[in-house]
């Protein structure tokens, strides 16, 4: 067992009355892949947003690097080195992609700036130069100077993505990160995705897509009714007949 990142522990979150999440136990594992499966409505959502402060859990902690976090608020928890690409990509999309991911950049390196100020993200040669570097990574480069507005939804996603990077999280957490791709973009996000995990990048991704689960995954949670039914390595909970039953009988 490697050491782990982040730890939930007895997490649960009701909804008027309504159970979405229960007793939810996760190790997440520096340097790996784990990848959230399960249905519509299992609760894959609401776990992440529990893990980065958007939703306070009504029991159960968080714990991050051995620091508490259940409590803090969405851009604490981001300073402290967790990322998050959401599953409808959020965005300036009246800047350019290159503003775009120098925004995130100058965050990081001198707190939040003022949306007023990011017409003048430009002026920095340093932050220009790391946004150009992750563009070109996420295959983007050729459009850094068009409006982020005028983007395909899988190109948004791409964007999203280099905007965490920018960032150099220690966690990233992807929710359904190819969705609205067409094949061939998702091939690519998958092997961009490989060549974070060779930097070392610990990541959590929530998909429906299963192949892009098996081509990156190291660990597979299976969530069903707000509960993890089952764990392991791809092969593992592709055997499993729970997992067959809930969730992967009905997947192609």
């Amino acid at each position: 067992m490697g050491n782990a990142v982040l730890s939930v522990a007895d997490v649960q979150k009701n909804f008027a009355g309504l159970r979405a999440l229960s007793d939810i136990d996760l190790q997440i594992e520096e340097g790996k892949t784990h990848a959230i499966i399960g249905p519509n409505g299992a609760g894959k959502s609401t776990l992440l947003n529990v893990c980065v402060g958007r939703l306070a859990p009504d029991q159960g902690a968080v714990v991050f690097h051995g620091q508490v976090i259940t409590g803090k608020k969405p851009h604490e928890i981001n300073q402290l080195g967790i990322a998050r690409v959401f599953q409808t990509p959020e965005i300036f999309p009246d800047l350019t992609l290159l503003q775009n991911v120098m925004a995130p950049a100058y965050a990081r390196r001198d707190g939040p700036i003022r949306l007023n100020l990011l017409t003048r993200l430009d002026d920095d040669k340093d932050v220009r130069l790391e946004a150009e570097h992750i563009l070109e990574d996420v295959g983007l480069a050729a459009k850094r100077h068009d409006e982020a507005s005028a983007l395909s939804r899988g190109d948004k996603r791409r964007l999203e993505l280099a905007m965490c990077l920018v960032q150099h999280p220690k966690l990233l957490l992807l929710d359904e990160p190819t969705a609205g791709m067409s094949r061939l973009d998702t091939n690519r996000t998958i092997d961009l995705l490989k060549r974070i995990k060779e930097r070392g990048m610990t990541k959590v991704i929530i998909e429906h897509d299963m192949h892009v689960v098996f081509s990156l995954a190291d660990k597979v949670s299976v969530l069903a009714q707000g509960r993890i039914i089952a764990e392991g390595t791809p092969d593992e909970v592709r055997a499993d007949p729970k997992v067959q039953e809930a969730y992967l009988g009905g997947a192609h």
